[in-house]
């Protein structure tokens, strides 16, 4: 099976590390031309960019949590490369917060942030270049939610709420994008090995996250980068709506 995003431009949120540093590089591997979002960082957003092959590669700073400059970036970048052909929202934050013991202002800090990040930064953007995508012929989006969504995440209750938001989010697009060839599809990792989880692997409680898996180990950011390229290639579209699992086995549903 031969992948080829040749011509194609695709954005990566959060591209400047982790598993969009990862997707940014399998995509450019696969010859797309790559948007690289990131939101403060930029000497890591270069890296990612020094690391890409092929050309016509390029930055987009943005802080998805501001609605206008949300809007802002999506019609930068499209000046700049004239489509997107695939969105990858995968941009995202994950704090810990116990209700039993925070603050109210803790709280709301922790509800406000993670929503405002992972879910309403994200359901901008693909307003945004959805749209652009739907009168242009077509695309593809693929959303990084979690497992967090469907086994809950007592400490951190606003990530897996965000990420159940995203799921229904993306399936509902789904329907309604289909008949416009644009096609929603997301991934949810378990543990992965990203700066965001170095902490927990590391911690008392590192091999006990890794034997979760029968496999013993978390995912590698270029496994959940593999699955994102191969549902937003060719051959995939009666796929749109799906979830695709992507946790070693670590938590099985059906």
């Amino acid at each position: 099976m031969n992948i080829d995003f040749s011509g194609k431009y695709v954005l990566v949120t959060g591209a400047s590390r982790g598993i969009g540093r990862a997707t940014a590089v399998e995509f450019a591997t696969c010859g797309a031309h790559v948007i690289i979002h990131y939101k403060e960082n930029e000497t890591a957003a270069l890296k990612t960019l020094s690391m890409l092959p092929g050309e016509k590669h390029f930055l987009l700073k943005a802080d998805l949590c501001d609605s206008f400059i949300v809007e802002r970036a999506v019609f930068k970048a499209l000046r700049k490369a004239g489509h997107i052909d695939v969105l990858v929202n995968n941009a995202g934050i994950f704090k810990e917060c116990n209700m039993l013991s925070c603050s109210y202002n803790e709280w709301q800090l922790h509800i406000n942030e993670t929503m405002n990040t992972n879910f309403a930064g994200m359901a901008n953007l693909t307003y945004f270049v959805g749209r652009q995508m739907a009168s242009g012929g077509g695309g593809k989006i693929i959303n990084v939610s979690s497992r967090g969504a469907f086994r809950g995440e007592p400490y951190a209750p606003a990530y897996g709420a965000s990420k159940a938001a995203l799921n229904q989010f993306s399936q509902s697009l789904a329907q309604l994008l289909a008949p416009k060839n644009v096609f929603v599809y997301v991934v949810a990792p378990g543990f992965v090995e990203t700066e965001m989880s170095t902490k927990a692997l590391k911690g008392q409680e590192g091999a006990k996250i890794k034997g979760q898996s029968p496999l013993n180990r978390v995912a590698k950011p270029e496994e959940v980068a593999h699955a994102i390229v191969l549902l937003a290639s060719d051959r995939t579209e009666f796929m749109t709506g799906c979830i695709l699992d992507i946790n070693g086995a670590s938590y099985l549903r059906s």
